[in-house]
């Protein structure tokens, strides 16, 4: 971008190459250092004209996602990179084709309709929850990796996949996001990617995990209802009467794979590294779903009433937000507070930096769900975006975390192996080294 972006401090592409190095095994420290030094919003220069804007400034965050969202849209990173694998579904998908499939969407993930789902969700993480080994150090992030996309796929397919075919497409789903990981890390790799064939071979998984899909939506179509996501999916209806073309059908199921286990995953993980250091948290919740097992066997009033349960998973996702960074590009040239954003300008909200910014939170660093208390709607929070882009499973992914850590509170206590929570910032922030030991919780 040669037009400069009026009153944003500016770094050097020097700078940028200088810490090239840091910036690929982990960028937040990088950015950390910049935001102090430039103040809460700062353009970096890339070289050969390019530039990106990076905001750590809330405000600045709501107006782009929620008050103007209609003049940024993502970057090709989502609507390109991203859909030459998982296709063109809500999260890749822009303009008047997001639309349309939002407005399609959005019914199905109606709290009335969550609702029938919660039973199958709890079966689904409950058989995942009983391969934890107690007594012993174990890396806990495998195991809500399986539980994550178990519970995706039974919330999509009810009993409809068999073992190996969830398998192949757990593989399949994994595998490209490790090939996205390589693709936008190392981007002057690009034409080494592409005359190795490593791209057409991940071409080539995407292909089969359509066919899988295909033949499940084949069978569904001629054999009985079971009021999952998948019925719900093929239920929904344009304005015009007609139903999702097949092949969308499958981009859409496809994101709910990719968007919907990695960050659930992440987010369990982090959940549970940061109760393992807090017993007496650990107990409290142990106590409240005790109580309200105790008065309901409705899941849906047990997932809704938890409130000290919800507040320590929005403190996880403030501390640990699975999407670290939310990619915008302007269309148009616009002003907020002094600052002049030409078109066409690359931006990256931090929204790591925005949760743990001192100016709008108390004790930032410190693990305190009680903060949910006094604040339940603070604004500088994004864990989930803002505005009509906000992720449309939102709700389910709230209701299926409180479920999890109910069951692992209720079962377990868990023991921290070593002081520091590690992470790992690839497309989503991971945790990393994540073992605990857990014990069986004396119930009696």
């Amino acid at each position: 971008m040669s037009q400069k972006t009026k009153n944003i401090p500016s770094l050097s592409a020097l700078h940028f190459l200088k810490n090239a190095g840091g910036i690929l095994k982990n960028p937040l420290p990088f950015h950390h250092q910049n935001f102090q030094k430039m103040g809460d919003t700062y353009r970096l220069q890339l070289g050969f004209g390019k530039s990106v804007v990076f905001s750590r400034d809330p405000n600045l965050a709501k107006y782009i996602l929620q008050t103007n969202q209609k003049n940024y849209e993502k970057s090709p990173i989502q609507t390109e990179d991203m859909a030459k694998y998982i296709g063109h579904g809500l999260l890749t998908a822009k303009g008047e084709q997001w639309k349309k499939q939002r407005k399609l969407i959005q019914p199905a993930f109606h709290k009335n309709n969550l609702k029938k789902l919660l039973q199958t969700v709890q079966e689904a993480l409950s058989a995942e929850i009983d391969r934890i080994t107690v007594e012993q150090p174990i890396d806990i992030f495998p195991i809500f990796n399986d539980l994550a996309f178990q519970t995706v796929v039974k919330a999509l397919f009810s009993s409809a996949v068999g073992n190996a075919e969830i398998q192949r497409l757990q593989h399949i789903t994994e595998t490209i996001q490790k090939m996205l990981v390589s693709e936008l890390r190392q981007p002057y790799l690009h034409w080494w990617f592409q005359i190795s064939g490593k791209v057409q071979k991940h071409l080539d998984l995407t292909q089969e995990a359509r066919g899988i899909l295909k033949t499940v939506i084949a069978n569904r179509k001629k054999g009985e209802r079971q009021d999952d996501l998948l019925d719900l999916l093929l239920d929904a209806r344009y304005e015009d009467g007609e139903a999702m073309s097949e092949e969308q059908l499958v981009d859409e199921i496809l994101i709910l794979f990719a968007a919907g286990h990695e960050t659930t995953s992440n987010a369990l993980t982090f959940a549970c590294e940061l109760l393992a250091r807090e017993p007496k948290i650990q107990e409290k919740i142990y106590q409240e779903i005790k109580s309200l097992k105790a008065e309901t066997s409705d899941l849906m009033d047990v997932v809704t009433k938890a409130e000290f349960t919800n507040r320590v998973i929005n403190e996880t996702l403030r501390l640990y937000p699975p999407v670290y960074f939310i990619d915008r590009i302007s269309l148009e040239e616009d002003k907020l507070e002094g600052k002049t954003i030409p078109k066409k300008t690359s931006i990256l909200l931090a929204v790591y930096e925005i949760h743990r910014h001192k100016n709008y939170w108390k004790n930032p660093h410190t693990f305190n769900p009680d903060r949910f208390k006094e604040n339940p709607r603070p604004e500088a929070y994004f864990p989930f975006g803002a505005g009509p882009r906000k992720c449309i499973g939102n709700n389910f992914a709230m209701f299926e975390m409180v479920l999890a850590v109910a069951e692992l509170v209720s079962r377990f206590k868990i023991i921290p192996t070593k002081e520091e929570i590690e992470i790992l910032p690839l497309i989503t922030l991971k945790p990393k080294n994540a073992v605990l030991k857990f014990t069986k919780r004396d119930v009696s």
